[in-house]
């Protein structure tokens, strides 16, 4: 049997607009689990929840009900800050929108570096640059990119340096959010063939 990285069970996510008014259901009830080395695609119609599920499993949402675990640990609940590290490090997110993830007053090399400075992965400036430079290089941009801003870079090669920056932090598991939705239809395919090689 293949290792288990992540599990969901029974997860349910609710939101509230106010006192008399019933919740909005965006997840309802949704169990399934990923082993490691495996690829699932969540499949569903445009506001079914598949985002929410996403965002609950990583933790930017809080879950109302259910359970999520990780690498063996159960993280839907308080997290102490070591906890709270290795998950932010080992489960990354590729974002629907490369325009509105990437900060544009950032440059890649800075945009790329952010998680990595912060989890204190490379703490030498020099190691934290070859490092960008590897993921430029493996999403198929060059180590010129790194000190341009995001306008300045077409929808696909955004979406390249998103999944950079995921890719970084060496994580066990990506969560890709509809990846290619926003993109041209003749770029999809370099972006999918990419996700897929890596």
């Amino acid at each position: 049997m293949s290792e288990r990285i992540l599990e969901v069970k029974n997860l349910c996510k609710y939101f509230y607009s106010g006192k008399n008014t019933p919740p909005m259901k965006a997840v309802d009830d949704v169990s399934f689990y990923v082993n490691k080395g495996e690829t699932l695609g969540l499949v569903g119609e445009s506001g079914c929840g598949k985002t929410t599920t996403g965002r609950t499993v990583i933790r930017l949402y809080a879950p109302t009900s259910g359970e999520v675990w990780f690498n063996g640990k159960r993280i839907d609940g308080k997290l102490s800050a070591e906890e709270t590290k290795e998950v932010t490090s080992k489960m990354q997110m590729v974002f629907q929108d490369p325009v509105a993830s990437l900060n544009p007053r950032m440059t890649v090399e800075e945009i790329i570096c952010e998680g990595v400075k912060i989890n204190n992965l490379y703490p030498d400036k020099e190691e934290r640059r070859k490092q960008v430079y590897k993921m430029l290089d493996m999403v198929g941009l060059t180590r010129e990119h790194a000190t341009r801003y995001p306008h300045e870079f077409s929808g696909g090669q955004r979406q390249r340096i998103g999944v950079a920056r995921s890719l970084v932090m060496e994580p066990s598991l990506i969560i890709a959010d509809e990846p290619i939705s926003a993109l041209d239809v003749s770029i999809r395919a370099q972006i999918i063939n990419l996700l897929n090689d890596l």
